[in-house]
């Protein structure tokens, strides 16, 4: 079993790179987030690994590489966690969770669906079910790092999260819709979501 390679990055494209180490070539697949982090071609670079069956019968096997082990434990809590959920769902679960590990392990912990909505860009339904999957698995990954939106009231109830979910609805970006819902919600915290909705409009420019 591989645990990591550490070698040369030779080249990358859109979901995959190349590692030449002791002389051999490996094709690694890995999620856009790590991707777009990597050094220029040429440079030293050391990826963890994932190995996993591809093909019919798990006849071959992919490599799937990771730049921290908290990246790599994560991938594999959901791709084994997550009913129907492959090597590549998991890659494109990951390059949104990257968002921030932190607030999505707080998310999933406390049951924010409209959280892991707004923040992370999953469906209501995926959103409901990594929280089915994950609630009494996670707690065992350690993330390093703290949470982003741990200091933003719009993250911390179901009515404000779900007015920032029905501001992107409509088009507006996502920091955008999570400062005027900021912005209402502490003029006043007992707003219903309707009313909530209405405030946060005013304060979109």
């Amino acid at each position: 079993m591989i645990d990591y390679i550490s070698g040369t990055l030779k080249s990358k494209s859109n979901d995959c790179l190349i590692i030449e180490a002791a002389g051999l070539g490996y094709k690694i697949y890995a999620p856009a987030s790590t991707l777009q982090k990597l050094p220029s071609d040429e440079s030293p670079l050391k990826v963890y690994i994932v190995e996993a069956p591809a093909g019919m019968y798990g006849a071959t096997v992919n490599l799937y590489g990771f730049s921290t082990k908290e990246e790599r434990d994560m991938f594999l809590l959901i791709k084994e966690e997550v009913p129907a959920t492959g090597a590549k769902k998991a890659l494109e679960y990951l390059d949104k969770i990257s968002k921030s590990f932190a607030d999505f392990k707080a998310a999933v912990l406390s049951k924010d669906s409209a959280m892991i909505h707004s923040i992370f860009g999953f469906t209501k339904k995926t959103a409901d079910k990594l929280i089915n999957a994950l609630k009494e698995k996670i707690e065992s990954i350690a993330i390093s790092g703290s949470q982003k939106w741990t200091d933003d009231k719009e993250t911390t109830t179901p009515t404000v999260s779900e007015a920032v979910m029905a501001l992107i609805s409509l088009g507006i970006k996502e920091a955008q819709a999570r400062q005027a819902v900021k912005k209402a919600f502490e003029n006043d915290e007992n707003l219903a979501l309707e009313d909530l909705i209405k405030k946060s409009l005013k304060h979109i420019r």
